[in-house]
């Protein structure tokens, strides 16, 4: 219910003033942390990545999560085998995708990325992907992965070069990876990784889309 306010003079203007600006602000927080401002509001997400993507279907999970929480998320998926997201950069499609439909979210990932190869990689081609989110208006967000089972030595390796990959462009962290390795030293259970122990099981798909739910939208 509308209620009507009654300010003499000067002092009337200053109070709508007020209101105005406050309003403006709120929404503009709202805009750079993709909260919805409504349980119906659509979030919108571009997963680009590999086999650890598509593998469970990481983003229908995501999908899943999100109802939990009553929040719509809609997800796409550019994922191949084997494939870095330099390798989606210089196939083209991506452009083509983030600039024509202009997502909330676009989430890459490729793996996993504990090398020097690697990791100049995510140096390198992170930042291409960032400008072009930033001109589409979407969030730029990193999925941290994890090594496979027998290169488990590696796993401070994947954390440290995705976690400067994604300060380096002041982009969002999803870090799937050190959880794992966090849940996996402490229990000595390795139950997040499915029968070739690389890939991940269902269970650890679902951790995954269950972290990058939070860390996309600060929950």
């Amino acid at each position: 219910m509308n209620k009507r306010i009654i300010v003499p003079g000067l002092l009337n203007i200053l109070f709508l003033m007020t209101i105005h600006i406050m309003a403006a602000s709120a929404c503009s927080k709202e805009k750079l942390t993709f909260i919805p401002l409504k349980n119906d509001s659509l979030i919108t997400i571009l997963f680009v990545g590999n086999s650890l993507t598509y593998v469970n279907d990481l983003p229908g999970l995501v999908s899943d999560k999100g109802k939990i929480y009553g929040i719509n998320i809609k997800t796409e998926m550019l994922a191949l085998p084997n494939y870095a997201i330099s390798d989606h950069w210089d196939d083209g499609k991506v452009q083509q995708l983030i600039s024509y439909n202009k997502y909330d979210f676009v989430v890459i990932q490729q793996g996993p990325s504990s090398q020097a190869e690697g990791r100049e990689i995510l140096l390198e081609y992170g930042p291409k992907y960032n400008d072009l989110c930033k001109q589409s208006g979407s969030r730029l967000a990193y999925f941290m992965v994890w090594p496979a089972l027998a290169n488990y030595e590696n796993f401070n390796g994947v954390i440290n070069n995705y976690t400067d990959a994604a300060n380096s462009t002041n982009s969002i962290l999803c870090p799937v990876g050190k959880i794992w390795k966090e849940y996996c030293d402490k229990t000595n259970d390795y139950s997040y990784y499915g029968p070739d122990q690389f890939h991940p099981s269902l269970k650890g798909s679902e951790i995954a889309a269950e972290v990058i739910v939070k860390s996309l939208l600060n929950l």
